[in-house]
């Protein structure tokens, strides 16, 4: 596992980020103040964290970001950041928080950030919801492939109406669901060159609508029977559909308003960027569920407890928590934890390393 910085260390880079304009999070710039060994331990029930403290800050001058909105690992362990500023809305890391590269101008409204494809042909697709698009880029960002608003869906009139929020792609066919999220909230399924095959959903209060389902993925843990995850942010919870978009099943999550989930071995990870109330500001935290769906740890929120079988509403903890709003997480082979926030006073991601 990777090592903390030392005190010095991280204070020097502290104090660049001041000058530059970059605001510290309170609870890293008090923990700082102790040696690393004492960092507060976050998370539950074998899945336990510390901050590194100062992993991934630049010189906001040169390479500032906005909302750090999404985060993948591709092939070669690189980390790519995907931002809304627009002067680098791709930032590559390696995993020790050394700036790789970055690429991007073009992207307002840059949100969702999904990797495909296996080696040498990965790519990227970001949404975009202020251009109203969904973009296919190779990992340098040369533009391969643009899906515009689903008009031959029938269900949009025009292309502002589609406000996409993230995608996932089915690695067994190559095909792409999209969700959006901040529209109409309908999920499209498209083939790989970009075909519409069906669309889904839509904005309601019953078990196959959404209101705001901001994020998906494609669950593999059952290889012979892989179905989607879809967010149902608003309502608190996960909602499981066929790969064919019918709906099966609910997860719920009361307290937490959850942004993507993200499958890591047999573990589904998710951002709550904000809990108990969507106008509660500040009060995100990290959840974390087992094989079977039950939520078993939250870093930087409440111990979760079931009762007669359902998860009591969850919050932050307020004593010991370093998010303010997070938005995405991102996995490593060594378990420990990226995590990518939104309104967040501009800070670069926080790196939690798993200590149980």
């Amino acid at each position: 596992m990777t090592s903390f910085l030392s005190r010095r260390s991280f204070l020097k880079q502290s104090s660049v980020a001041t000058a530059a304009g970059i605001a510290i999070p309170t609870f890293l710039s008090a923990k700082a103040k102790k040696p690393a060994n004492e960092v507060a331990v976050i998370g539950h029930n074998g899945f336990r964290y510390r901050v590194v403290p100062g992993w991934g800050v630049l010189d906001a001058g040169k390479n500032p970001v906005n909302d750090c909105h999404e985060m993948v690992q591709d092939a070669k362990g690189r980390i790519i950041l995907l931002t809304n500023e627009t002067k680098n809305n791709v930032i590559i890391y390696d995993k020790s928080g050394k700036l790789l590269e970055t690429w991007g101008t073009s992207y307002p409204g840059a949100h969702g950030l999904t990797l495909g494809g296996e080696g040498n042909d990965q790519y990227l697709i970001i949404t975009d919801y202020e251009r109203h698009q969904v973009i296919k880029t190779d990992l340098k960002g040369r533009e391969l492939m643009k899906l515009e608003y689903p008009r031959e869906s029938g269900k949009y009139d025009h292309p502002t109406q589609f406000k996409p929020t993230e995608t996932a792609v089915n690695p067994a066919n190559g095909d792409i669901y999209v969700v959006d999220g901040y529209g109409l909230n309908y999920v499209m399924q498209y083939d790989k060159n970009g075909k519409l095959i069906r669309t889904f959903g839509g904005k309601g209060e019953t078990n196959d609508t959404f209101d705001c389902c901001h994020g998906i993925v494609v669950d593999r843990r059952v290889a012979a029977s892989p179905t989607l995850l879809i967010t149902d942010r608003r309502h608190n919870a996960l909602k499981r559909f066929s790969l064919d978009g019918k709906y099966q099943s609910t997860i719920a999550l009361p307290g937490s308003y959850i942004c993507r989930p993200v499958i890591h071995g047999e573990n589904i990870y998710g951002a709550v960027f904000r809990s108990t109330s969507d106008a509660y500001p500040d009060s995100g935290y990290i959840t974390i569920l087992d094989k079977n769906d039950r939520a078993v740890s939250t870093p930087g929120g409440t111990e979760p407890v079931y009762q007669n079988n359902k998860l009591t509403e969850q919050r932050k903890d307020r004593n010991n928590s370093p998010f303010l709003h997070p938005h995405d997480v991102l996995v490593d082979e060594d378990h420990n934890i990226y995590v990518a926030q939104w309104a967040s006073k501009k800070t670069y991601p926080i790196k939690l390393e798993r200590v149980s």
